[in-house]
């Protein structure tokens, strides 16, 4: 009878009570936490990401990106170019962007248009959160 209360002993099993458990799991369910918002760029988060976006359709390569980041709020992303180039109202060439923002642990996109301004470099019109369709 020894020598099994001694296997049991050592095998690692042990009594817990009721209570025990309970507490114990509640110390790991209270670490669940609700999920934060996306922080909103700032201003000049959107300048950077404006400044990448002219770079990147000025120079015309294709499937090209260019990344950006704010040194002042630790914010970053790249942009990238969305098919070719569309003919607007005016008579201007524009066309559509995606530029990934970074804050942190979190990543959001923001949606742009440009088009083409005098001197050959692209006028960014509209930068905003992505809104998926």
């Amino acid at each position: 009878m020894t020598l099994i209360l001694i296997g049991v002993g050592l095998g690692g099993c042990s009594l817990v009570r009721t209570e025990d458990a309970f507490a114990r799991m509640g110390n790991v369910t209270g670490s669940i936490r609700a999920a934060q918002p996306t922080p909103e760029p700032t201003e000049s988060d959107l300048a950077f990401a404006r400044n990448a976006a002219s770079d990147v359709l000025t120079r015309g390569d294709k499937d090209a990106s260019q990344p950006w980041e704010n040194p002042e709020t630790g914010a970053r992303g790249s942009v990238t170019p969305l098919a070719d180039g569309y003919a607007s109202e005016n008579g201007r060439t524009c066309r559509d962007f995606l530029a990934s923002y970074v804050n942190g642990h979190t990543e959001s996109w923001l949606q742009g248009a440009a088009c083409k301004g005098g001197h050959g470099r692209w006028e960014i019109h509209t930068l905003k959160p992505w809104r998926q369709s």
